[in-house]
């Protein structure tokens, strides 16, 4: 991509066949390769580090998130909390770039190629922002996607296991998540976990259940997550309409770094905390009379904190797993999902270029209890036969696709929404 940053910088392009005279070429781990035919082209090479002070973005407080689960909802917390008490901020991530409570770019990649993130936190900067807030993918640590941004705070959430078709073993998926807190910017860490390594030099922790910076001492699940959070010696109570054991952690993040980053009153931040309303596609209830919730949920691990949020219900679940994605873990799934749910209807996701009941025969066979099992290949009507089959005080997940509005077929896009698709199917009822 090229982008035109006006005054004393001008074009920057990242795309060596765009190279030009009076066009800089950013530098980069994947195009560091075609330097030299930038170089022929005209452009002058400028690395990371370099632009980013050139844009003067040094003054933007830069806040990054990482981890296998939680970022969006993390990352959109504190993004709600800070709005509310009257900081100018920008949210970049799975759902696009918000500035100042205005959606500017559509959806993306969790963390996008480097030279639309300093663009992004250009025009941010030139809103009057003064945070600017960012979901930090394995990728794009290990692809040096984020290299010159200098961070304000990084945040850890939870390692577990995913995209191993891409890292090779979850010991070098752990490796690169630690990458992320080797140096000594303030960190934020998630005591509960031992699996991340970090410098400890400016590392404040938060848990339920160890010792922590920050540390829920009670906590209630039922209508909405709230709590009493522990800072040394203030204690003060948090109440949420969220929903789920895993977002008492998203929770305790956002208000923790909310805190670190501007030394607010925590009775306020909490009091700013309740207005956050959660992400659309997390825990999202679509119907409460039958109870339908659609969920992003595509891991092991994510697929059980879901379904364990809801353990005082008889639950089905609805789920796939992506094509061309890490295969190991769909066995996983299934174990994951027949460990809690009474009936799994196990169908298509985004298939992508693979065999959609290949798919779903990997995820069948993590499954002893085959009984629990029904297999639809097409996910519409897999959606429509659990709502039919549902009898009264159950819950149906949809898992999986959260707040997408399309499947992806073959290569091609098809409008598809979880959400819709329900809302439809409950009308003819």
């Amino acid at each position: 991509m090229t982008v035109d940053f006006g005054g004393d910088i001008g074009r920057v392009t990242d795309d060596s066949r765009e190279a030009a005279a009076g066009t800089l070429f950013l530098v980069t781990k994947q195009n560091r390769q075609f330097l030299e035919e930038a170089i022929a082209g005209g452009s002058k090479p400028v690395m990371p580090g370099r632009l980013y002070s050139e844009l003067g973005l040094e003054g933007l407080d830069v806040v990054g998130i990482t981890g296998t689960n939680g970022k969006t909802t993390t990352a959109a917390a504190i993004y709600s909390i800070l709005l509310d008490l009257g900081y100018k901020t920008a949210l970049q991530g799975t759902r696009g770039l918000f500035v100042n409570d205005e959606r500017i770019g559509e959806k993306s990649l969790t963390t996008p190629p480097l030279l639309q993130t300093l663009a992004n936190m250009k025009r941010a900067k030139e809103s009057g922002c003064e945070l600017f807030v960012m979901e930090v993918s394995s990728h794009a640590i290990e692809q040096e996607r984020i290299a010159g941004i200098v961070f304000a705070l990084k945040i850890h959430t939870n390692v577990t296991s995913d995209h191993l078709d891409y890292h090779g073993s979850i010991e070098a998926y752990r490796a690169v998540k630690s990458l992320f807190f080797q140096d000594e910017t303030r960190k934020l860490i998630n005591r509960d976990e031992e699996i991340l390594k970090f410098n400890p030099k400016n590392a404040y922790g938060y848990a339920l259940e160890n010792p922590a910076t920050y540390r829920v001492m009670a906590y209630t699940l039922g209508g909405g997550v709230s709590g009493v959070l522990k800072h040394f010696e203030t204690v003060t109570p948090f109440e949420t309409t969220l929903h789920g054991f895993f977002n008492l952690y998203n929770v305790t993040a956002a208000i923790a770094a909310v805190h670190i980053l501007t030394e607010e009153d925590l009775g306020d931040i909490c009091e700013a905390v309740e207005n956050f309303g959660g992400v659309a596609g997390r825990m999202e209830i679509v119907s409460e009379d039958p109870l339908v919730i659609v969920d992003f949920a595509h891991t092991e691990d994510g697929i059980r904190q879901v379904l364990d949020s809801l353990k005082e219900k008889e639950i089905r679940v609805v789920f796939g797993a992506g094509g061309d994605r890490d295969r190991t873990k769909r066995p996983a799934m299934g174990r994951a999902a027949a460990s809690v749910a009474k009936k799994l209807y196990i169908t298509s996701d985004n298939p992508r270029s693979e065999d959609p009941m290949q798919i779903i025969e990997e995820i069948a066979d993590g499954v002893e209890e085959k009984e629990k099992i029904v297999t639809i290949v097409d996910r519409k009507e897999a959606i429509e036969r659990a709502i039919a089959e549902m009898e009264p005080d159950e819950a149906l997940l949809v898992l999986g696709k959260g707040d997408e509005t399309w499947q992806e077929v073959g290569g091609t896009k098809i409008p598809f929404d979880d959400r819709k698709v329900i809302r439809e199917i409950l009308s003819r009822r």
